[in-house]
């Protein structure tokens, strides 16, 4: 087995044979990465975001590795009749979608006093309010149709711990993990699955220098909080969402699938920051326990 064989297909090939997905924030990276994916497994792509010569290049791109369908189309999701027109362009052209991928997002670090409301609402704008129109026009237009779905929502490990200096996104997130499962429960009887995935530290260099500009990369090291010591491969993101969105994971409903090498875990433990006592002073501390013990 090749030793980064994490980085390559999971699925075979023919997995999402003839699917239509969308994908919202679809024009660059990781939902261009799964995107990819998904159309060289087969899959008839829609990708969606505000720029549309983003989009265009995008689909481009993959319609000429994959050879295809990949639907480009210009959406805010944060205005709810543009998500309309965003369906009715998709049933247009492919007659039907059987699966969304909520993935479009913003951040940006800050504290929170240094916010204005209008900073605020831009980011909840389009990751809550924008995952809950996506969910609802294409939601009901499954249920009167007796269409079955599935709906895959991409969160963060911050959405239940929460985090300072991304309170907006936090919150944001917070209630787009409650809508995956609150619907998971609700429109199961309409054979309507909903799960989510929290993506830990998958650098992508546009979103990654924007967050943490100039050295703070350098300073920051967030690798250090990695058990794994590494950073995620799109490639392995792209594999899970794939695997939630085929038939495969048919019985799988209302999880949220976390996926950052344990970075959260890590964090979470009151006593985890003891990973860096090395084996000497490990021998060390074993004497003074003892010898408190023994006193």
């Amino acid at each position: 087995m090749p030793e980064n064989n994490y980085t390559t297909s999971m699925l075979k090939s023919d997995a999402l044979k003839d699917k239509v997905i969308l994908i919202t924030g679809g024009g660059t990276g990781l939902g261009k990465s799964m995107g990819k994916y998904f159309s060289e497994l087969g899959a008839k792509l829609i990708i969606s975001s505000r720029k549309i010569d983003v989009l265009n290049k995008t689909a481009e791109e993959i319609s000429s590795l994959t050879k295809n369908d990949v639907f480009p189309f210009a959406c805010d999701v944060s205005d709810y009749k543009q998500v309309e027109v965003l369906l009715k362009a998709s049933l247009e052209k492919f007659g039907r979608v059987d699966a969304l991928v909520n993935n479009a997002a913003g951040n940006f670090i800050s504290p929170t006093e240094k916010l204005s409301n209008r900073a605020f609402d831009a980011i909840v704008n389009i990751v809550l309010k924008g995952t809950y129109n996506c969910t609802l026009a294409f939601g009901k237009h499954w249920i009167e149709n007796k269409n079955k779905a599935v709906v895959l929502n991409i969160v963060t490990t911050y959405a239940w711990t929460g985090s300072a200096f991304v309170v907006p996104s936090a919150a944001a997130k917070a209630g787009v993990l409650v809508i995956t499962r609150s619907l998971a429960v609700e429109w199961a009887k309409y054979g309507i699955r909903f799960n989510a995935i929290a993506p830990g530290l998958f650098p992508t260099k546009g979103a990654w220098e924007r967050l943490l500009p100039g050295d703070l990369q350098e300073k920051l090291d967030a690798i250090k909080k990695i058990p794994l010591k590494r950073v995620g491969e799109h490639q392995e993101l792209a594999n899970l969402a794939a695997y939630l969105i085929s038939d495969f994971s048919s019985f799988i409903n209302g999880e949220v699938i976390t996926i950052d090498g344990g970075e959260w875990l890590n964090g979470a433990g009151q006593f985890n920051l003891l990973q860096a006592v090395s084996s000497e002073q490990w021998d060390d501390i074993e004497k003074m326990v003892r010898g408190v013990k023994g006193s």
